[in-house]
């Protein structure tokens, strides 16, 4: 990897302002002063310094955002607010990106990571990944509802969802999980019995649960423990 590239991804400014740190003579690496932006480094053996003070390198980042209605699930948008317009500069360094979609209307656990294979491996039909929702909906649920939704609904594009599990909380307060993620699924899939999502929210996916302690607009990194535990899903 080029030093500059590996020091403006670990937040040091762009390109021109690592050149102008290499320039003051304040970048080394394996402690000798570096003259060159342009070197070849190994960001895992190499020992890199600004000021003395080490730099260690991340590859990857992995954010658990608290979705707020109103934000799009993309990385960007000319006319719309993103998720990524929640999250700090020095924190979107590394190109962090929304693991699936939440309908901009639905609020809960968006998880925004670089890490391609574990994104494919969330989202990917074959690992059955359980998302587990809670919905308002218009009208009371029956347990002829629950039924139809164990056996899978037909949504109004003629496609055959997979068997979901709908379970009653309150009259007008459920709990979904799918395992599926179609476009606008949850609310099609009430459309199609009859009824009406009023508020959708996420609480989890896969083995990652929404913290509770995280205000909506609010995020933070996954705990190694968390990320352990996605990872051998």
């Amino acid at each position: 990897m080029r030093l500059d590239k590996f020091l403006a991804n670990m937040g040091y400014g762009s390109r021109k302002d690592v050149k102008a740190l290499i320039k003051k003579k304040r970048i080394n690496v394996n402690d000798e002063i570096i003259k060159k932006a342009d070197i070849q480094i190994d960001p895992y053996q190499d020992l890199i310094k600004c000021d003395d003070r080490v730099i260690t390198y991340q590859e990857f980042i992995y954010i658990m955002l608290h979705k707020p209605s109103g934000y799009l699930s993309a990385t960007e948008d000319n006319k719309q607010k993103t998720v990524l317009d929640l999250i700090k500069k020095q924190d979107k360094l590394l190109d962090p990106f929304p693991v699936g979609r939440l309908d901009k209307d639905t609020e809960g656990l968006l998880l925004l990571t670089n890490d391609g294979q574990l994104a494919h491996d969330l989202l990917s039909p074959k690992k059955h990944v359980d998302k587990k929702y809670i919905a308002t909906v218009e009208k009371k649920v029956t347990e002829s509802d629950v039924d139809r939704f164990s056996e899978g609904v037909v949504l109004n594009d003629g496609y055959h969802t997979k068997p979901a599990q709908l379970s009653l909380i309150e009259d007008y307060t459920v709990e979904i999980i799918i395992t599926e993620g179609k476009y606008h699924q949850i609310k099609r899939m009430f459309e199609s019995i009859g009824n009406k999502v009023l508020y959708l929210k996420r609480i989890s996916m896969g083995s990652l649960t929404l913290d509770r302690d995280l205000d909506k607009g609010k995020y933070r990194e996954l705990t190694k423990e968390e990320l352990t535990k996605l990872q051998s899903k």
